[in-house]
């Protein structure tokens, strides 16, 4: 199968993944000496992650400038399904990340072509938010485990939008450089399962489970002017000064546009050299929105000593790759060009730390072939920075741009809030604003154009969980265009997501959802978004009059739980470890699954007749508890009615039809009474006095209700069950045998002749043989066994799909089985030791007769 073959090739690529980090070395220069240092190192014990289970590690900076691993564990659902979240923000001054993960998972090649994708353990790498690898159902099945290689780390913005999946192994083991991810927050997703079972809440669920520990450690360069991952290359820092903007007007060719709406900086130094194939590497701090970054090199020429060469300095290939937030390579970067040729320009520059690497090639090629150590090529270097002034944005500087005030929601859970523009344009009483005053003039010299609106919302530190929700509606045809991306103006062709029409838009991206698309509305969510700034392009064009007319509104909020769970489920939130990062996620009903609780998992018809199954099963209680009351064994009776009557409304509220008490009580007391039921059961076979009864009923009555109380639905305690009945049923045949039989063996005194005491034990054992085969009705014993076996093999065989059904047996089979041992007592009178009792009476009748003198 296609499947298969995906798995079999992600676990190979995920063995070269770890062989190559663990061999990963400087890609310009010899390891050198050392100058780094630890800066954090945090282990996580051996840690328990159950069926749809999920685990996040994450670490992040520290007020000292350290780094601090943490996790996340909280439950999904009320049964099952902890998550443990953990994250890692890395300074930009560090130079490795290493950890090391293991676990009790034991998969091969094939092994893992044959496990359901949705049961598939697996670990998920994300960059500045939580990875969701199951967002849909579509999500799950179209899901692909790609290659872990050093440029699907380096790719900026690659692991933002999107994330990588890797089976789980025995062992990973991975050394990650500031050559490979950048500085930032990043998670490590442990997932026992996905898909739209993993959220669904009051689902008893006994899948298999698996125990991992960890080892997250961060090694930092000692100073900021040190990188790579020994810290051995020198990085030069860029500073950009405030200056004229007049002198780059004509290199954005802004038109009709004055030199005082402008905002720049530059910079500039006059003399850096190389040798062939010497990288030089620098960077320049981004701060603002800026429109445009421009690096340029003036004044190449040669120098040296030797004085038999020739060049052309025209020729020369001087290369420079930028690269976003990590130290650019020749097969890893974001922007390169040869800037002997033209100037670096990169427009909507993202805010933060760019690196840039000057690399000339070919040296020697253009000086005749000579080798020579001492021939370098030098040249003047300029950078250039563009920024609109408040409120402006855009290429010329003419689109309006607004900034969005954070309104917290009345009653709100973590970070809930919509956001308005902080203009007096709009009123502040409402969600909703209107987009008409506030879009850009969009006629330019009388000419039709594109015209954009710009806002800016900020996701505060804390909120990487949450989702953005946008809405628009209007009277008329909706004809906008909206673009995000975080950190940076969003532009037509550079976006993190997009909604242009029902046709084209970022839907079947794992972290976009549209929900709403027609021609008046559009409804949408970006999900999990990284915290910090968000900005958002509103692009429309001028091709109608009508929209002038139009009426159009837009809403903009930060939501825990998209749609509310869709009104089928429980908004849950819990914080990490440390307190500053607040996660939430949907705890669907047993109807709906999926992240938002959208996927049907059982129709309405469905689960009538689940709900019927789950409850009416219980009727077999009657058959347990008319025996005991036939019997007059009025306890057992009680005990029958009690579980039967409690496990049908646990499972009344269970399926969502009526909650007669709290969930959590109802569950107790269908665990206890149904653990007492087995236990009584047992008991009840051993013929002994009312005392011993009780006393061995209360001692069990105290051990069920442990176990009710703490892990009610794991499968080990319907074997602690059993065996708590079989020391009870012992325990009362000890006595009951004990007390009948005492005058076995024994009573005669010491018998000094070896065969005479051994026929006496084979008489013994004997008659305690006779007794126990006369004591039950086999036949009946033997129909209990099968029915409990019926009961394990449906216990055993319980999923998440076939729950209704498979538990619905186990109803039946068990009240049958308890049944069954309860008609194999067998009721008789032992008359082999009543013949001397009666002699006795005889003798004394006779004595008391009156004697004549």
């Amino acid at each position: 199968m296609f499947w298969n073959s995906i798995l079999c090739s992600c676990y190979l690529n995920l063995c070269l993944f770890i062989i190559c980090f663990s061999c990963f070395c400087s890609s310009y220069e010899d390891y050198g000496s050392y100058n780094s240092f630890s800066v954090s190192s945090m282990s996580y014990s051996k840690t328990k992650l159950k069926s749809y289970g999920w685990h996040y590690i994450r670490d992040y900076n520290i007020s000292n400038g350290g780094v601090l691993v943490t996790m996340l564990q909280c439950c999904v659902g009320l049964h099952h399904s902890q998550s443990i979240y953990g994250f890692v923000e890395l300074p930009p001054w560090f130079s490795s990340m290493s950890f090391a993960l293991e676990s009790d998972v034991d998969l091969d090649t094939k092994s893992i072509g044959k496990i359901p994708k949705s049961t598939l353990p697996m670990i998920c790498i994300r960059n500045g938010s939580p990875p969701l690898p199951d967002i849909s159902n579509t999500t799950v099945k179209a899901l692909v485990l790609g290659t872990l290689t050093n440029g699907s780390f380096g790719v900026t913005g690659g692991l933002q939008n999107t994330e990588q999946c890797y089976p789980m192994q025995k062992i990973i083991r991975a050394k990650l450089t500031n050559e490979q991810i950048s500085p930032g927050v990043w998670y490590f997703g442990l997932f026992n399962g996905i898909g739209p079972m993993r959220t669904r809440g009051r689902m008893i669920n006994r899948g298999p489970s698996y125990t991992f520990s960890a080892n997250v450690s961060v090694e930092g360069c000692t100073t900021s002017t040190m990188s790579g991952q020994y810290c051995n290359q020198t990085v030069n820092p860029l500073s950009c000064i405030p200056s004229d903007s007049s002198n780059f007007t004509e290199s954005l060719s802004i038109t009709n546009q004055t030199a005082d709406n402008l905002v720049s900086c530059r910079s500039s130094f006059e003399n850096s050299c190389h040798v062939d194939g010497e990288p030089k590497i620098y960077f320049l701090d981004i701060m603002g929105l800026p429109e445009q970054l421009t690096v340029t090199v003036m004044n190449i020429r040669f120098s040296g000593t030797t004085s038999n060469f020739t060049g052309n300095v025209s020729e020369i290939n001087v290369m420079c790759f930028a690269r976003h937030e990590a130290i650019p390579l020749p097969n890893l970067h974001d922007y390169s060009t040869d800037i002997n040729k033209a100037p670096l320009v990169i427009r909507s520059p993202k805010v933060g730390r760019w690196y840039f690497t000057i690399l000339p090639v070919n040296l020697s090629k253009e000086i005749g072939g000579i080798q020579d150590p001492t021939i370098k090529v030098c040249y003047s270097m300029e950078w250039k920075v563009l920024e609109c002034p408040l409120g402006k944005a855009g290429p010329k500087c003419t689109q309006e741009r607004y900034t969005l005030q954070t309104v917290v929601r009345r009653n709100p859970t973590f970070f809930e809030a919509y956001y308005l523009p902080v203009t007096e344009k709009v009123s502040p009483d409402s969600a909703n604003f209107p987009l008409e005053p506030l879009l850009s003039n969009n006629s330019n010299g009388g000419e039709h154009s594109d015209s954009w609106t710009y806002f800016l919302m900020d996701v505060p530190h804390g909120a990487a969980a949450g989702n953005i929700h946008i809405r628009l509606t209007s009277d008329v045809k909706i004809n906008y265009e909206i673009y995000a991306r975080f950190s940076a103006l969003p532009t037509h062709d550079t976006w993190d997501y997009f909604y242009a029409n029902k046709t084209s838009s970022s839907d079947g991206s794992l972290f976009f959802m549209l929900y709403n698309s027609s021609e008046e509305s559009v409804n949408f969510y970006i999900l999990y978004v990284r915290e910090g700034s968000w900005n958002f392009g509103l692009r429309y064009l001028n091709s109608s009059r009508s929209m002038s007319k139009a009426q159009t509104t837009m809403s903009i909020s930060l939501e825990r739980c998209p749609k509310r769970c869709s009104s089928h489920g429980q908004c849950l939130s819990t914080l990490d470890a440390s307190g500053l990062t607040a996660y939430s996620y949907c705890s669907c009903d047993r109807d709906h699954g999926g992240f938002d609780c959208s996927v049907e998992l059982v129709s309405h018809r469905g689960h009538i007749w689940q709900s019927i199954s789950l409850i009416a099963s219980n009727a077999a209680a009657v058959l347990p508890a008319y025996w005991a009351l036939r019997q007059k064994a009025f306890a057992e009776w009680v005990l029958f009615t009690s579980s039967g009557i409690s496990s049908g409304l646990y499972h009344a509220c269970d399926v969502g039809t009526w909650c007669a008490l709290g969930f959590r009580v109802l569950q107790f007391m269908d665990f206890w009474l149904s653990f007492m039921a087995v236990v009584s059961t047992f008991v009840y076979l051993a013929a002994i006095d009312e005392g011993s009864r009780r006393t061995i009923q209360t001692a069990a009555s105290i051990l069920t209700a442990l176990m009710a109380a703490t892990e009610a639905t794991s499968s080990a305690n319907i074997v602690l069950v059993i065996a708590i009945g079989a020391v009870g049923l012992l325990v009362g045949l000890l006595i009951e045998f004990s007390t009948k039989f005492r005058s076995f063996s024994f009573t005669t005194g010491f018998h000094v002749n070896v065969l005479q005491r051994w026929q006496a034990i084979r008489d013994s054992l004997r008659s305690l043989i006779k007794t126990l085969l006369k004591r039950f009705q086999w036949g009946f014993v033997l129909a209990g066994f099968v029915a409990l076996a019926m009961a394990a093999t449906s216990w055993k065989l319980e999923t998440p799909e076939n729950y209704w059904i498979s538990h619905s047996m186990w109803h039946i089979s068990i009240y049958t089985s308890s049944f069954f041992f309860l008609c194999s007592k067998a009721d008789y009178i032992n008359n082999e030791n009543e013949g001397t009792p009666e002699g006795n009476y005889e003798l004394t009748r006779q004595d008391s007769l009156p004697r004549e003198a």
